[in-house]
């Protein structure tokens, strides 16, 4: 009887345990998703303050193209809005919507030799390019940790240790490359 306690003893240490690392594991993982979300948010608000003068820059060379800035400012509110929400998913459309937005106010800034010689055009417009670049790289990062802590809440036997303490998924931040969208014909036609 002695030994059968004690394996009964060693096999629920072992299985505590084992319980004990894929809670840790998954905690990690929780908080590896969110501090993804955290560097993707500042990126967004330091293109969010940037945008702002891009389009102050642009309207004082670019007086007839008010639909385009405008179309912007809308979208960068709606990006502000969904970001301080946490809403992934409303932020994947309003990003998509002012990638569209900056894609047009670029090519048209070509039809503006005077903007495009501008030093603050040149410079803003850079720190939001590479300021695109960034959300992105960090969006496949996020991207990458929602995937990690969504396959392991589903798998077996994590599922059972994130279905006990209530893990649950995170969604992906998507949204369209729309600087490829961006019709030429129709800007200048």
């Amino acid at each position: 009887m002695e030994l059968t306690a004690i394996i009964v003893v060693v096999l629920a240490l072992i299985v505590t345990i084992y319980g004990v690392l894929i809670y840790n594991n998954l905690v990690r993982l929780k908080h590896d998703v969110a501090r993804s979300w955290s560097n993707i948010d500042v990126a967004v608000k330091q293109r969010h303050d940037e945008l702002p003068k891009l389009v102050e820059v642009c309207k004082r060379y670019m007086g007839y193209e008010q639909e385009t800035l405008e179309r912007v400012i809308r979208a960068r509110g709606a990006v502000f809005e969904a970001r301080s929400r946490g809403d992934v998913a409303k932020l994947g459309s309003a990003e998509t919507a002012l990638r569209a937005g900056l894609g047009q106010l670029f090519a048209l800034a070509e039809n503006y030799p005077e903007l495009k010689a501008d030093e603050a055009f040149k410079h803003l417009s850079t720190r939001v390019s590479q300021l695109e670049e960034a959300i992105a790289d960090r969006r496949e990062l996020y991207n990458d940790g929602v995937n990690l802590n969504n396959v392991r809440i589903e798998q077996f036997p994590d599922a059972l240790v994130a279905r006990a303490f209530g893990f649950k998924p995170f969604d992906l931040l998507e949204f369209a490359d729309a600087r490829a969208d961006v019709d030429l014909g129709k800007l200048f036609g």
